[in-house]
């Protein structure tokens, strides 16, 4: 999968501070949980990641310094959400097959 820099910035300030790990790891099960059309948390998380991005780019390096090299201009977030979901959601469970009685 291939992330738009303002995702990679993301995934890798998650990687490297690991509260904020478990924080998005939480959120993004709930939001799995909540929502059981994963399209739809997808969507969801796309809009609480723009924000998260925008928040950060307040106060904390290196997001400042990317917002202000590359503007502040809405950048999806899909990828990474659809990302994070296959990576912290299980899938979900296959139906078994039905099986017939047993027929003497």
């Amino acid at each position: 999968m291939s992330l738009n820099r303002s995702e990679q910035l993301i995934h890798d300030y998650l990687l490297k501070c690991p509260e904020e790990r478990r924080h998005w790891q939480e959120l993004v099960k709930r939001e799995a949980a909540d929502q059981p059309d994963l399209h739809v948390a997808a969507a969801a998380l796309d809009r609480e990641l723009w924000r998260y991005f925008q928040e950060r780019a307040e106060v904390a390096e290196p997001f400042r310094s990317f917002a202000r090299r590359e503007g502040g201009a809405r950048t999806s977030m899909r990828g990474l959400a659809e990302f994070l979901l296959r990576l912290w959601v299980p899938p979900p469970a296959k139906p078994k097959p039905s099986r017939l009685p047993f027929e003497p």
